[in-house]
């Protein structure tokens, strides 16, 4: 496995917004793992070793991100996960770690979760920051958990790194009120409603 250089949790708990009480607070966790890039450098048709990486990476991730959230996975509302390559990466690198196989792990930390995992990927030095986008684990259309939390890592990625990230949430933003999908309304099954 490719070695991981650092491991780091980020959490946030939003009590009060615009002078007004947000019961319960709402939680959001990022856990991130700085690992070296086996193709910085070269072009590598085959990445499969980043693929599979990407699944062995989504479930530590996810714990690690729930346990810092301190509930249940089945309770967690709303997930997002980001990657930044280092200046001898590509993007496909991030790609590679995100799309095919992390998903999966997270779900199955999650106990569920049939929306679509929201995601972003970008280029960058140490200290790039990434917005993580944030949406409904069982519903995408719950209007309400549309967010992001941006994270960065001072001293990372390097050139010959990617900074891998998952957000998990107890909510979706303070004090929602443009209407749509509820989160009393979500059915669960196809990932949209």
């Amino acid at each position: 496995m490719t070695a991981i250089r650092k491991w780091a949790v980020l959490v946030e708990e939003t009590a009060m917004e615009v002078g007004r009480p947000v019961s319960p607070p709402i939680r959001r966790a990022v856990a991130m793992a700085v690992l070296r890039n086996p193709f910085a450098g070269r072009f590598e048709e085959d990445l499969t070793t980043l693929v599979e990486l990407g699944a062995t990476l989504g479930a530590e991730l996810a714990t690690r991100a729930i346990g810092a959230l301190g509930i249940p996975g089945e309770q967690v509302h709303s997930f997002g996960k980001a990657a930044v390559v280092g200046e001898d990466g590509e993007l496909e690198h991030a790609a590679a770690l995100l799309h095919p196989k992390m998903g999966a792990s997270v779900r199955a930390a999650l106990g569920k979760g049939p929306a679509l995992i929201p995601s972003a990927k970008k280029r960058g030095g140490m200290g790039t920051a990434v917005d993580v986008p944030l949406g409904h684990k069982d519903a995408a259309f719950v209007r309400s958990h549309f967010d992001a939390i941006e994270v960065r890592m001072p001293d990372a990625p390097r050139r010959d790194e990617i900074l891998l990230c998952l957000a998990l949430t107890t909510g979706g933003r303070p004090l929602p009120r443009i209407g749509g999908l509820t989160v009393d309304e979500i059915v669960g099954e196809d990932g949209l409603r």
